[in-house]
């Protein structure tokens, strides 16, 4: 096959895909509408939402049924990020329009709110106090689908014409069994399991249906949006609380480990790396926020506890959930949190930040180095982690791939961080809010809001974006892209002058 060729099959083979995500996104954006039986009162909304869908499906499907079974070998992983990265931003892009149309928000706040949403971020500059349930809804539509992501909802229904690259692409490649399709339905499988458990709980401990609803999809997804102005702080329930933790905790399970919990293999769980790293990580903060953050401003006991317990959890999950402000708090308990978003979930969850996995990796790798250096010159060790119920040897290429990843997020925490700061934020709240964005947290110290300078907005949308598709995955596909334009323009060019000739 001439390579001119090949490469045209291969754009039409994306494009067929990004067709699909097309018509995924044209009916999420129709989902809002079944709650209008239940508020008859927002039935002026629909069209909205309807004039939104009906021409993002209609054109996914011309590009389905146009460029479809072009080719039937899987896409290579930097292939499937180039339909990630389109996925991704046509995403952000429709589902910003009910934000126009309803909230009559500018495009770069219905953006941000937009590229929050799908990210699993939380961070928001709507009134939820103002805003029509419909986009309450939608909102939380589109973080519970960005928690799954596109690739899992995908693979899920086609079958596996590219679904090993796109999990690559997107961040994920554990898979439950050894079918990708398979393993992607599982997925969706216990996520319902999730969302069941979520809203019959929610709806016991106190909650309206609606609320109970909207919690769960976001709560399962880390995504921390609420239907409340004060979060779960509005409740003031423990046994609201309670739910919310059970459900961070279940959101930040890698999928793999959550496999494995439902199938009550509790040692296979427990000997998983992640696992020990979050208890202790979650055990050494709450001491921490307890002793010198919330028994200092809380004069309640029990209220000092609860707040040291959630606060914690919610960070390190990436969930950004609150029960409290943190304006009054010390520097003490915000550099902690700080660091717990910074950190993130479990690989392969719904979770943000570095990762558990990579951070464990890091401290064995660190480990494993001291007692090569104590060991006899010509010891021969291969160091191995637990993961599922096998065990995984590491090599020193897995190591340097982590440790580059490490540093570039610190490099563009850094960045961003100094980026908010020179708008004449204080330091300690541009770290706090850019941690919160890069590490697709929702947790804020008030920075962001509907007023926030436009340096500030755009940085936290492009951090959103790095934390939620990982760096690799957009400099490969953007170097994917910028290559086959050249290899495209130089072929044309060649055909011009063959043509003069």
């Amino acid at each position: 096959m001439r390579f001119d060729q090949f490469l045209i099959d291969k754009y039409r083979t994306i494009a067929s895909q990004i067709g699909f995500v097309l018509i995924l996104i044209g009916g999420l954006i129709l989902i809002p509408l079944l709650i209008l039986p239940f508020f008859p009162d927002q039935i002026e909304y629909y069209p909205v939402f309807v004039m939104t869908a009906i021409p993002l499906i209609i054109v996914g499907a011309i590009f389905v049924l146009r460029f479809r079974n072009i080719r039937s070998q899987p896409l290579m992983t930097h292939e499937a990020g180039v339909i990630v990265l389109f996925a991704w931003i046509g995403a952000f892009l429709f589902s910003a329009i009910p934000f126009i149309k309803v909230l009559h928000l500018s495009f770069p706040l219905a953006l941000f709110e937009s590229v929050s949403a799908w990210t699993t971020t939380g961070l928001s500059v709507v009134d939820v106090s103002k805003a029509p349930n419909i986009i309450l809804f939608w909102r939380s539509i589109m973080q519970l689908a960005g928690g799954a992501g596109f690739a899992i909802m995908m693979v899920a229904a086609l079958t596996g014409l590219s679904g090993s690259g796109l999990s690559k692409a997107e961040g994920r490649s554990d898979q439950l069994v050894p079918q990708i399709r398979r393993s992607a339905q599982i997925v969706l499988i216990i996520y319902s399991i999730y969302l069941g458990f979520g809203i019959i709980a929610y709806s016991f401990a106190g909650m309206t249906f609606f609320d109970a609803i909207n919690h769960t999809f976001c709560a399962i997804s880390t995504g921390g949006f609420s239907t409340q102005t004060d979060s779960i702080g509005y409740w003031n329930s423990l046994k609201i609380e309670l739910v919310t933790i059970i459900l961070m905790i279940l959101g930040n399970l890698n999928f793999v480990s959550a496999y494995l919990l439902l199938k009550l293999r509790f040692r296979s769980f427990f000997r998983n790396g992640e696992v020990h790293l979050f208890i202790v990580l979650t055990y050494i903060a709450i001491i921490i926020l307890f002793i010198f953050t919330s028994s200092v401003i809380y004069s309640d006991l029990s209220k000092s506890i609860r707040v040291a317990i959630f606060e914690a959890i919610s960070a390190l999950t990436t969930t950004g959930y609150s029960t409290v402000s943190y304006h009054n708090w010390n520097d003490g308990g915000i550099m902690l949190l700080i660091i717990l978003m910074l950190i993130g979930g479990g690989a392969c969850s719904t979770a943000g930040g570095i990762k558990q996995y990579r951070i464990y990796l890091l401290l064995k790798s660190l480990i494993w180095e001291i007692k090569r250096w104590l060991s006899p010159p010509n010891a021969i060790t291969q160091p191995y982690i637990w993961e599922s119920e096998k065990k995984n040897y590491i090599h020193n290429q897995q190591i340097g791939t982590i440790a580059l990843f490490f540093f570039l997020y610190i490099i563009t925490y850094f960045i961003g961080s100094f980026t908010i700061a020179l708008t004449g934020v204080p330091l300690r709240s541009a770290f706090f809010e850019f941690a919160s964005a890069l590490g697709t947290v929702g947790l804020s110290v008030g920075v962001t809001s509907a007023t926030m300078v436009p340096a500030i907005l755009w940085a936290e949308i492009v951090g959103m974006f790095l934390g939620r598709l990982e760096f690799f995955i957009i400099f490969v596909s953007l170097i994917a892209i910028f290559k086959d334009t050249v290899r495209i323009i130089q072929m044309n060019i060649f055909r011009l002058k063959r043509k003069r000739i």
